[in-house]
């Protein structure tokens, strides 16, 4: 034993241990082909399917979600443009009406006077990015004459497939409603 390293024998066991374990492997995996049977010429390849498939698939969600969240932003926005015609409408106050029956606690509102404060308060706001057109519906007014109701639709712009909606000949269209009061007190 003199003149040996101490490691030696140490890597020769493992060496052996390494040889025996490959063996055992190679043996090992000829029991499974033949437990599995023999391989088809014609399965070769059909990873590739599943792969081009769960891409494609993978693709279309993300292409759906970046639509769903652009139809989401479109909607916030016109809501936004909704409340603040419902604001600028609160504050319209309907001269005829006010004269005939005086001021209170509350502004005078009538069906007239909030579609068209609503209108034209929309007319001067710049249109936000996402929507394509908008306008005040005809349901725009006031429920009890203090209150008033504007509700816009608008149609928005989906940056992946709208070219698919436009050429079939669809929209998607967004109606909103906000309310807005103006107490005097």
């Amino acid at each position: 034993m003199t003149g040996v390293m101490p490691g030696a024998m140490t890597w020769g066991r493992t060496r052996s241990y390494a040889v025996r374990l490959v063996e055992l492997a190679r043996a090992s995996s000829g029991w499974l082909r033949s437990c599995l049977g023999p391989r088809r010429e014609g399965d070769r390849g059909q990873i590739g399917v599943l792969a081009l498939g769960l891409f494609v698939l993978a693709t279309v969600l993300i292409l759906g979600a970046i639509d769903v969240t652009a139809a989401q932003l479109a909607r916030m926005r016109l809501l936004d443009a909704a409340d603040s015609a419902a604001l600028d409408a609160a504050d319209a106050l309907d001269e005829r009406a006010a004269y005939e029956g005086g001021v209170l606690d509350q502004l005078a509102l009538t069906n007239e006077s909030v579609a068209g404060a609503a209108g034209a308060h929309l007319a001067r706001t710049p249109m936000p990015p996402g929507i394509r057109s908008w306008s005040v519906v005809a349901d725009t007014g006031t429920s009890d004459g203090a209150t008033a109701v504007v509700t816009v639709r608008g149609t928005a712009t989906l940056p992946m497939s709208g070219w698919v909606l436009e050429s079939l000949g669809g929209s998607v269209t967004i109606t909103v409603t906000s309310r807005a009061r103006a107490p005097l007190g």
